[in-house]
C-alpha cells in the first residue's frame, strides 16, 4: 500500500482510524509514521527471569567438553550461528545483534537483577529506578491515554526494587499486567493467561451510567484539589497525577490495545499460545498505540518452575522447552514490528540477570556465571546481522571487547534517542546520570 499524504494522516485520525489496529489503513499509517523523523522510539524489553546459558543459546561451544548437546545452527547473518532450538530467530538474524561478551561481578540474583535491570548495583541511600521507568520518562508523553511504561508478568519476589521506579516517584511506576505472583506460564489449553493479561477494573461498577460516574469523579477532583492545596508534596501530587492517568485510561478508546481477540487466529498461534507469547503480541500493540516501553518476562514454562532459566539441574531439557516458547514468541514479534513499520523505531532487548556456567554440574546443570555471558539488542537504533565480542574457547573468560552494565545501559539509551548522560535528581538531592559517568556506547553496533 502506497504511504499517506499528511492530510489523508489528518483526515483518518479524525475518524479513528487508529483503533482498528489490524486494518490495511493501519499498515500504512504505521510504516508512514516510522518514516518520519518525530516518529516516537520505544524499546521492548524481553526479561529472562533466572539467568540464561549463553552456551545453549547465543555462544556455544561445539566441539569443546562445555558445549553441552546442543548444535549451532547458520542464521540468516553470515558467520553468525546460535543455538538449534532457536531456528525461527535464526531467520531474524539480520535485525539482532547478540553482545557475547558482558562480564559483572554480581553472581547473585537479587543484586544480578538489581544490576541489569538499573544500571546501578544495590548500595547506599539511592534509589534508584529501574530501566523502564527511566526510559519511559524520556520517550513518553505526560498526557498519554496509555501508560507510558507495562510490565507483563514481572518475577519480583526476589528483587523488587528492581522493578520499582526508585526516586523518580510512583508517577514513573509501570502498570503491571499478568502479575500472577511468579506463577509458571499456562499451558495451551487453559485460557487463564488471557484473563491475567487484561487490565483490570476498567469498566463502571454495576448500576453506575457514565453521568454519575461523571459526578463522582467531579466530586473526588474537587476534594483532592483541597487535600493537594493542604498537603502539597511528591506523595499526593504522584497519587492525584497516577488517578487522573487512571481516568485517562478508562476513557480512552487506545485502552483496546490489550484486547488481543482481534488480532487474527493465525497471528496469535505464530506467537504461541502461552503467556508469553501472548504477552509479545499485547507489546507490539502497545507500542503501535504509542507506549514507549514495555517488558514481558519468560518466567517458566512447567507446572512446577517459576524461575524459568536457573537451571542448576537437568539443564538441556529445560533450556529447550523454554526455547520453544521463546522462538516463537521473540521471532514473530521482530517480523510483526516489521510488517508494520514499527521495528526500525522500537528496539527490543533480550537479557537476564546474568549466564550461566560453561562447565557443566554433576546434576547436568549450569550455575550463575556473571564473568562471560551474553544479552542480545535487535532492531531500531542498532545494526543487525552481526555479533559482538568474544568468549574464550572453553566460555569462561571474554576474549575480546568486554561490555559492563554501563556500557549496555548507555548503547541501550542511545540506540532510542536518549542522551546517556542526561541526569537526574536522587531521593539524596544528589543529580543521577541514567548511565554511569563511565560507560560507554558501542558505536560499532549503533545504526
Amino acid at each position: 500500500m502506497e504511504s499517506l499524504s499528511r492530510r489523508d494522516w489528518m483526515k483518518l485520525s479524525a475518524f479513528g482510524a487508529f483503533g482498528c489496529s489490524m486494518s490495511g489503513w493501519m499498515r500504512a499509517l504505521a510504516a508512514d509514521a516510522a518514516k518520519h523523523p518525530q516518529r516516537k522510539r520505544a524499546c521492548i524489553l524481553l526479561w529472562m527471569t533466572g539467568g540464561p546459558p549463553q552456551t545453549d543459546t547465543f555462544d556455544l561451544k561445539p566441539g569443546h567438553a562445555n558445549g553441552g548437546k546442543f548444535k549451532p545452527i547458520k542464521t540468516a547473518a553470515p558467520g553468525v550461528e546460535i543455538s538449534e532450538h532457536l531456528p525461527q530467530l535464526a531467520k531474524q538474524m539480520k535485525h539482532v545483534v547478540p553482545i557475547r561478551s558482558m562480564s559483572t561481578k554480581e553472581g547473585d540474583h537479587s543484586r544480578a537483577t538489581f544490576l541489569l535491570r538499573t544500571g546501578y548495583t544495590p548500595q547506599g541511600p539511592v534509589q534508584y529506578p529501574t530501566m523502564g521507568s527511566v526510559l519511559s520518562k524520556e520517550l513518553g508523553g505526560r498526557e498519554s491515554e496509555l501508560p507510558n511504561y507495562v510490565s507483563i508478568a514481572p518475577y519480583r519476589f526476589l528483587s523488587p526494587a528492581a522493578y520499582g521506579p526508585g526516586f523518580l516517584g510512583p508517577k514513573y511506576s509501570p502498570l503491571v499486567v499478568g502479575n500472577n505472583g511468579g506463577v509458571p506460564i499456562v499451558q495451551p489449553g487453559n485460557n487463564a493467561y488471557e484473563r491475567a493479561l487484561k487490565v483490570q477494573n476498567l469498566d463502571l461498577p454495576d448500576g453506575v451510567d457514565v453521568a454519575e460516574a461523571d459526578a463522582r469523579l467531579s466530586l473526588l477532583r474537587s476534594l483532592d484539589d483541597e487535600f493537594v492545596s493542604t498537603r502539597p508534596g511528591v506523595t499526593t501530587n504522584s497519587h492525584k497525577a497516577a488517578y487522573q492517568q487512571a481516568v485517562r485510561m478508562m476513557r480512552s478508546k487506545a485502552v483496546k490495545a490489550f484486547q488481543l481477540d482481534g488480532e487474527p487466529a493465525k497471528l496469535r498461534d505464530r506467537y504461541g499460545r502461552n503467556q508469553f507469547g501472548q504477552g509479545c503480541l499485547l507489546a507490539r500493540r502497545l507500542v503501535e498505540h504509542g507506549v514507549p516501553f514495555v517488558e514481558i518476562s519468560l518466567n517458566g514454562v512447567n507446572g512446577n518452575q517459576s524461575f524459568a532459566w536457573d537451571t542448576h539441574t537437568n539443564n538441556f531439557n529445560s533450556v529447550q522447552k523454554l526455547c520453544e516458547v521463546l522462538d516463537p514468541g521473540w521471532a514473530t514479534l521482530l517480523d510483526d514490528l516489521k510488517d508494520r513499520g514499527l521495528l526500525d523505531t522500537t528496539l527490543v532487548v533480550w537479557m537476564g540477570e546474568f549466564g550461566r556456567t560453561p562447565k557443566i554440574n554433576r546434576n547436568q546443570g549450569r550455575d550463575h556465571f556473571p564473568a562471560a555471558w551474553s544479552t542480545v539488542l535487535c532492531g531500531g537504533g542498532v545494526k543487525g546481522g552481526r555479533s559482538y565480542g568474544k568468549t574464550s574457547n572453553d566460555g569462561m573468560k571474554v576474549d575480546d571487547k568486554p561490555v559492563s552494565v554501563p556500557d549496555l545501559m548507555a548503547t541501550i539509551a542511545t540506540a532510542v534517542g536518549i542522551d546517556p548522560k542526561k541526569q537526574n535528581m536522587s531521593n539524596i538531592g544528589r543529580p543521577i546520570r541514567i548511565a554511569d559517568p563511565e560507560a560507554k556506547s558501542i558505536k560499532e553496533i549503533l545504526a
